[in-house]
């Protein structure tokens, strides 16, 4: 599939200003320059263009791998899911009354409608020709007896959010309608919704870069001397100036972006989660970190980048932090290194902290999957607050065309701080393809400066 001219663009023009800064597009952005942004009416096409190719190639995969035949997705006015904003075009903005999507698997590959009021031109064109409320449930029925499937996936899940979209309500008004041998074929959709939501398709490999490069573009802005004024700005000014860039752009940010300072002097806890603090004045001689994250063409990154506020005649980072950086990414690489297809959350996570104890570097390893909501389905390895297994999630196995926050930090002893320990926290948007991680936009290997 082939990306629309505008979009192709915007990708040409990041990977240009790469090559134009001596940098290859695995080792990082230019600093300074945020990738083009679509306007909103320009970003329907690319986004129902990825959408087509999901639904025509990838969900007839993923259907037989459930092994179901038949799969109901269910949604009223007011409240959808997240689930079905994944599978309707743009621009879909409300279920319209009931909407009820029908997918069957056949030899073909599978067959897509609905049975609503109300159809979506070009992707579910409507099996009912309206009518009351009862009579759209038993045509729902009838249609369902035509096919007879063995197995009717619905979205039900005790473990998983995005899983678990079906209201009670909705279940019941189902199962009301349809005879009792229907009703014993009805069986939860757990596997391939989340199998829907963490798989990227060609396509959107292709533009994620593109959307993970605006999140890094902006830290770059907001981390400089365009924003911050030593002794004048604070970690709030910092955090505010990125929240409303985001919104300036026409991106949405899945959280309100925050800033933290390190200082020396700090009584930091060894035991603690996290060091720096908010609700300051950036100085001379701080660190400053950040964490952001945003959501465009309905893929959304998450992000953490370091930087250095540095004192009068100094001119460039400090040793010790550009070799406590380092020793971040050497972290960020134990990690990658241990993703195997077929290994859990679990099993990735042990691996890295025993490489990561034997080369006596104090890490916390807490990354999760991205994809259509930034805390996305797919295996947990580690969290910030449990450091050992994770039940269920962390026990999810590992596949190939995934995307992952490579998160997590180390803590150093800065010489120039008296040995006082800093904490690098590290957060990088990355490809797994199924033999190595990939860094969609780079990653951080230099501090941001703040002269």
């Amino acid at each position: 599939m082939k990306l629309t001219v505008r979009l192709l663009i915007g990708v040409i023009g990041l990977l240009s200003l790469n090559a134009l800064h001596g940098k290859t597009f695995e080792q990082g952005i230019n600093k300074t320059v945020v990738p083009q942004v679509l306007a909103h009416r320009d970003r329907a096409e690319p986004i129902n263009e990825m959408l087509k190719h999901r639904l025509d190639v990838l969900l007839p995969e993923l259907m037989a791998e459930s092994e179901l035949d038949m799969w109901l997705v269910i949604n009223r006015e007011y409240g959808e899911d997240a689930l079905f904003y994944t599978l309707v075009p743009e621009p879909t903005f409300a279920a319209r009354r009931t909407t009820l999507l029908v997918f069957v698997r056949t030899d073909e590959g599978v067959e897509r409608f609905s049975v609503s009021r109300y159809p979506i031109v070009g992707f579910y064109e409507s099996r009912w020709q309206g009518g009351s409320d009862q009579e759209q449930w038993q045509r729902l029925a009838e249609i369902i007896g035509e096919y007879d499937p063995k197995k009717i996936g619905i979205n039900v899940s005790e473990e998983w959010a995005v899983a678990d979209g079906l209201s009670q309500g909705l279940y019941k008004t189902l199962m009301n309608h349809l005879p009792s041998e229907l009703q014993k074929r009805v069986v939860s959709s757990e596997e391939l919704v989340i199998r829907w939501f963490e798989t990227r398709t060609e396509p959107e490999k292709e533009v994620y870069p593109q959307i993970v490069g605006i999140a890094r573009g902006v830290i770059a802005e907001a981390f400089s001397t365009k924003v911050i004024t030593p002794g004048v700005t604070t970690d709030q000014d910092v955090s505010w100036y990125i929240r409303e860039r985001f919104e300036e752009l026409g991106v949405k940010p899945w959280f309100q972006p925050y800033v933290t300072v390190q200082r020396k002097g700090d009584s930091n806890d060894p035991e603690s989660p996290f060091f720096g603090k908010s609700d300051r004045v950036i100085m001379p001689g701080d660190i400053i970190h950040t964490d952001v994250g945003l959501c465009y063409l309905k893929l959304c990154t998450d992000t953490q980048e370091m930087g250095y506020v540095g004192r009068f005649g100094e001119y460039q980072v400090p040793k010790g932090l550009k070799d406590a950086l380092a020793k971040g990414n050497h972290w960020q690489d134990i990690l990658t290194s241990e993703f195997k297809t077929g290994r859990t959350g679990n099993q990735i996570l042990q691996a890295t902290q025993a490489v990561a104890k034997k080369q006596k570097l104090q890490s916390s390893t807490y990354t999760h999957p991205l994809g259509y909501v930034g805390h996305a389905v797919g295996p947990t390895i580690g969290m910030w607050d449990n450091q050992g297994p994770t039940p269920v999630k962390g026990d999810r196995k590992l596949y190939p065309n995934t995307a992952y926050a490579i998160e997590g930090n180390v803590k150093v002893a800065l010489p120039e701080w008296d040995g006082q320990l800093v904490q690098i926290m590290l957060e990088q948007s990355a490809l797994f393809d199924g033999e190595k991680v990939v860094y969609l936009a780079g990653r951080q290997t230099e501090w941001h400066f703040v002269r």
